[in-house]
């Protein structure tokens, strides 16, 4: 059965002429003829009353009819409903992303989207490191915005496009012994209570392969799920730990001090995967992303 069939039957059934609805399609009577005895053979009834070029609907061809027309009507506003999705102007981004970036960056990058393309709308979609990297993997989402990994076997499967460079502090509670300095050499933290987070944070894989490299070992008296709890456990004189300034981690309480080694920054980036079909309302917005990161490099 195909769709053709079922577009024949219904124009034969409405016009109940079968010279008048080969017209209409643009095809010879024969074919169309074919076309609807076919149908009737794979559905084992006669849909019409024949009576010379005139077709009369039988009552099977009623009954098929009202549900054909339904079907038909379903697959346009599939059709419909994915034109509108995909539209670069007006369709659906669907995007994942960090805890929490949806403090700041999140809300501010979709209001100043919107700003330029107000008919666009976002499927949101927010978590841990790996609760996002799944929807990514599972196709929910599209896009995601997280934190850069250390380099993983995984990385040739996905595409990667750095949005914005934080710099990282070693971040002490108001009344430690060292808040008055200026900055603070990694070496510091060694024999310091450390607050830590879970392996399910992608700025705590960071960081770990980046202490190994240093040779320091740290043993953290704290491992908690985010990054606004680490924060809170420093702001309560329970340890110390290196975070990004950014906004919702900006406690009182906090003093934030700068890292003597170089090259110690997160990086915030967008992810998709290779090969994976982005619609043109995608396609844009990552586009957009490029533009930002030209525009601040």
């Amino acid at each position: 059965m195909e769709l053709t069939q079922l577009d024949y039957f219904l124009s034969v059934a409405r016009l109940q002429h079968m010279t008048k609805a080969s017209e209409l399609h643009s095809i010879s009577q024969p074919a169309l003829s074919h076309a609807i005895a076919k149908l009737e053979q794979e559905l084992g009834v006669p849909l019409f009353d024949r009576r010379g070029r005139n077709m009369q609907v039988s009552r099977y061809g009623r009954m098929f009819a009202a549900r054909v027309e339904r079907a038909l009507r379903e697959l346009e506003y599939g059709k419909q409903e994915i034109e509108e999705w995909v539209n670069s102007d007006s369709g659906v981004i669907s995007l994942s992303y960090l805890n929490i970036l949806g403090v700041e960056l999140i809300p501010s990058l979709i209001r100043d989207y919107q700003a330029e393309y107000p008919k666009v709308r976002f499927d949101l979609n927010q978590g841990d490191y790996e609760d996002i990297g799944m929807l990514l993997d599972h196709g929910v989402s599209d896009v995601m915005i997280t934190s850069k990994e250390t380099a993983t076997a995984s990385d040739h499967l996905y595409e990667w496009l750095t949005f914005r460079t934080m710099p990282l502090y070693i971040v002490v509670p108001a009344g430690h012994r060292f808040a008055k300095a200026s900055s603070l050499s990694l070496a510091e933290l060694a024999g310091e209570p450390f607050v830590g987070m879970l392996k399910n944070c992608g700025l705590q894989k960071s960081l770990e392969t980046r202490l190994q490299h240093t040779g320091l070992k740290i043993s953290p008296a704290y491992e908690v799920e985010d990054l606004i709890s680490v924060a809170g456990f420093i702001a309560a004189g329970l340890g110390m730990s290196v975070l990004p300034k950014t906004f919702g981690l900006t406690l009182e309480g906090l003093v934030w001090l700068p890292i003597q080694e170089e090259g110690w920054q997160w990086e915030i980036g967008l992810k998709w995967k290779k090969g994976h079909y982005l619609s043109p309302a995608t396609k844009k917005f990552v586009d957009y992303i490029g533009q930002l990161t030209a525009a601040s490099s």
